[in-house]
C-alpha cells in the first residue's frame, strides 16, 4: 500500500513538473511573443506536421541508438526503451536548464541500469564533441550549396556569436581546455600525495571513469552503423523543416536550400537561450529574409517549428518520467562484463 501510494505521489510530481515547464516556457515570452505564438498555428496545415512530429521522434530514438552503440566497447548493453526514455527525460531539462539535460539522463541510466555514471559521462562528452564538428561540417555544406545567397549572412552571424562578450571563441575554447586540464592534473597530483583521502580518490575515480568514455570512440566496432545514425539524425532535422515549409501559405514555395540555412542558422538559436525560447523564430525570421520572406511570415514559421518540436519535448520527457519506474519494477542486474565493479567508482 505505501509503495502505491509513493508511486501514486511521484507520477504527480513528474506529471507537475511538465505542467510547470509548459507555465515557465510561456511565462518567458513576452506579450508579443505570445501573439505571435499563438497566431502561428491559426493558417497551418496540421496533417503536414504529422510526420514532422514522426520525423522528431524518430532522430531522438536514433540518436538513443547511437549512444546505445557507443556504450559497447564498455561491454554495457542497457535496455533500448530506456536508453530512450533517459534521453527524452534529458531533452526535457534542457529546455529548461541548459546542459542539466545531459547529467540527468546519465543519472538516470546509471540508476536504472546499474552502469557507472563516469563512464557513462564520458561517452556524452564524446558525442557531444562529434556532434560539434557534425555541425561545422553542415554549415559547410550550406554554405557551399549557396556561396553567393547566405555565405557572407553565415560568416557574419558565426563571427558574432563568437565574438561576443569581448573573447573570440577560439580564446574561450582554450581557457576552458587549460582550466579543464589543470583541475585533471592537480586531482590526480592530490590522491597520489594523499592516497587515503576519500575525497581525493573518489573524484579521481570520477576522472577515470569519464578518461574510460572517451576512448569508447577509438575502440568502437561498429562505425558503420554509428556514422549512419549520424546522417539520419541530421537528415530528419533537415527534412522536418523542410516538410514544415509546405505546411505554411507563406513559406510554402521554398526549398531543400532555405532548409539547409534555416537549419544552419536556427541551431545557434538552441544555443543562446534554454531550449530556444525567444532567440529560435528571431533566427528562422533573419534567415527567411534572405528568401524573400516577410518578417512576420518568417517569425510565425519560426514559432511554429519550435513550438511543435517543444510540445514533443515536454510530452515525450513527461511520459518518460512517468514510464521508467513502471519499466524498472524489477532492478536489473549489472549489464557490464564481470570484471567491472557495480560501484560509482573503481
Amino acid at each position: 500500500m505505501r509503495k502505491r501510494i509513493f508511486s501514486i505521489i511521484q507520477y504527480i510530481i513528474f506529471l507537475g513538473a511538465g505542467v510547470f515547464l509548459v507555465w515557465w516556457q510561456l511565462k518567458s515570452m513576452t506579450a508579443a511573443e505570445k501573439t505571435e505564438f499563438y497566431a502561428s498555428f491559426s493558417n497551418t496545415n496540421y496533417w503536414l506536421m504529422i510526420p514532422v512530429v514522426f520525423m522528431s521522434l524518430l532522430s531522438h530514438l536514433s540518436r538513443s541508438m547511437r549512444w546505445k552503440l557507443m556504450m559497447e566497447p564498455l561491454n554495457y548493453r542497457p535496455s533500448l526503451r530506456n536508453v530512450f526514455a533517459v534521453t527524452m527525460v534529458g531533452y526535457l531539462a534542457n529546455s529548461a536548464i541548459p546542459r542539466l539535460g545531459e547529467v540527468l539522463k546519465c543519472s538516470l541510466l546509471a540508476r536504472y541500469e546499474k552502469l557507472k555514471i563516469d563512464k557513462l559521462f564520458g561517452i556524452i562528452l564524446v558525442e557531444r564533441t562529434f556532434d560539434f564538428f557534425c555541425y561545422l561540417v553542415f554549415i559547410g555544406i550550406t554554405v557551399l550549396l549557396q556561396i553567393n545567397l547566405i555565405g557572407a549572412y553565415v560568416s557574419a552571424k558565426v563571427n558574432a556569436m563568437a565574438a561576443s562578450e569581448g573573447l573570440p571563441l577560439w580564446a574561450k575554447l582554450l581557457m576552458i581546455i587549460i582550466f579543464v586540464i589543470s583541475v585533471i592534473y592537480t586531482i590526480r597530483f592530490l590522491a597520489k600525495k594523499f592516497p587515503h583521502n576519500k575525497i581525493f580518490y573518489k573524484v579521481n575515480g570520477f576522472i577515470r571513469g569519464v578518461s574510460d568514455g572517451f576512448k569508447t570512440i577509438k575502440n568502437l566496432q561498429k562505425r558503420g552503423q554509428f556514422l549512419a545514425h549520424t546522417f539520419f539524425i541530421w537528415a530528419m532535422y533537415l527534412l522536418q523543416i523542410y516538410i514544415g515549409f509546405s505546411a505554411m501559405e507563406g513559406t510554402a514555395g521554398l526549398g531543400i536550400k532555405a532548409a539547409f540555412a534555416v537549419l544552419a542558422l536556427a541551431t545557434l538559436a538552441m544555443i543562446a537561450t534554454p531550449g530556444g525560447i525567444g532567440s529560435f523564430p528571431i533566427f528562422v525570421m533573419e534567415t527567411l529574409l534572405i528568401y524573400s520572406i516577410s518578417s512576420p511570415v518568417g517569425k510565425a514559421f519560426g514559432w511554429r517549428i519550435w513550438g511543435a518540436n517543444t510540445a514533443i519535448v515536454i510530452v515525450a520527457g513527461v511520459a518518460a518520467l512517468l514510464l521508467l519506474p513502471y519499466f524498472n519494477k524489477e532492478q536489473k542486474q549489472p549489464k557490464h562484463h564481470p570484471g567491472h565493479p557495480t560501484g560509482a567508482f573503481n
